[in-house]
């Protein structure tokens, strides 16, 4: 039969306080130098000595402390990310394109979330600074970045990505939300819709501003009047959308005629209007900023205007590493092109 009795009193593992060299040493019966010289690769040490500390570094799960090599260079080799939703499959791919481009670099990427609160971005901004980043990509959700002046000042390279910094002057990499727009509802314009109707993010959000901007410029390029009932900016959660679509489609604002067609202003929004039944049935036509997973499935496919956010994340992080590298020139903007991709649900005509 096995033996299946325990010791009376288990080692005790000690989180977080890890092994030193002056443990390695001890452990080896030999000096602190003699470590050092093992764990730096110098010369010096003999054979039978060095073996001795490698096995006393595996045994401890000794690694290296990089932090005095890190002051004496001046740099981390770490770089922060600060999006405005971890969970929002449209960061994924920039997301992942920024740490490629860290990698390459031989730089390491710590991101965290905003959750789209001006606060939050600037106690995670500060926190990431502390902790000496040599550099930050942000998706802004504050409307004042001039608290990270003294860190730009300090030499903490930063891009804005997807929205610009707010009263500063700083890189930004973006796409073209309002031509974007512009060309959608032109699109809808086109397949015979008179009645579009906008439903977007928050107003305060760069992004929706110009998504909205670019509604009404199609509109009004067309001769065409905007009833106010047909605009809806708030947030993203699926019962505000989902009321606005239906109030939206069936007219209930006094002397408001129904719209024929929807322009959504990102992928969550578009994700919640496909579910409204008028959408499903192709009573009502719907373009959608953001292209999401799935979409030339759904039936009817919907017709998106796509943005490209790995191209975002490696122009935004490239600009960075161009920063940190030396490049002392003014601030940058660079607009990156949405393209219009017709699927069916864009070109369902106004029903009679």
């Amino acid at each position: 039969m096995a033996d299946t009795t325990q010791p009376a009193h288990p080692a005790r593992r000690r989180y977080g306080l890890r092994p030193t060299m002056k443990d390695v040493a001890a452990r080896a019966g030999v000096g602190l130098k003699t470590v050092s010289r093992v764990v730096n690769g110098e010369p010096g040490v003999t054979p039978d000595t060095e073996r001795r500390v490698q096995e006393a570094i595996t045994a401890l799960g000794f690694r290296r402390n990089d932090s005095a090599r890190i002051l004496r260079k001046g740099r981390t080799s770490s770089i922060g990310l600060v999006l405005e939703d971890l969970a929002d499959p449209f960061y994924a791919p920039l997301s992942r394109a920024v740490e490629e481009v860290a990698r390459a670099h031989g730089a390491l990427l710590i991101n965290g979330s905003s959750a789209e609160d001006g606060e939050r971005e600037r106690e995670l901004v500060l926190a990431l600074c502390a902790r000496r980043v040599d550099g930050l990509v942000i998706i802004p959700a504050g409307d004042d970045h001039r608290y990270l002046e003294p860190e730009i000042a300090a030499g903490v390279a930063t891009v804005f990505v997807d929205r610009p910094a707010a009263r500063i002057e700083a890189d930004a990499v973006l796409s073209r939300s309002f031509e974007g727009a512009r060309e959608g509802v032109a699109h809808l314009i086109a397949h015979g819709h008179r009645r579009i109707g906008f439903i977007g993010d928050l107003p305060r959000i760069h992004t929706a501003a110009e998504r909205l901007r670019g509604y009404r410029a199609a509109m009004a390029e067309a001769g065409l009047p905007v009833d106010e009932s047909w605009v809806a900016l708030g947030p993203t959660d699926p019962g505000r959308v989902r009321a606005d679509a239906e109030r939206m489609l069936e007219g209930r604002e006094p002397a408001a005629e129904p719209v024929t067609a929807l322009l959504t202003g990102n992928n969550r929004v578009t994700v919640t209007a496909v579910r409204v039944p008028a959408v499903r049935e192709r009573r009502v036509a719907l373009v959608g900023f953001d292209d999401f997973e799935l979409a030339d499935l759904l039936t009817p496919p919907v017709t998106v205007i796509a943005q490209e956010p790995a191209l975002l994340g490696r122009k935004a992080a490239e600009l960075l590493f161009r920063r940190l590298e030396g490049a002392d020139d003014a601030p940058r903007r660079v607009e990156l092109p949405t393209r219009l991709i017709p699927r069916g649900s864009g070109e369902v005509p106004p029903r009679s």
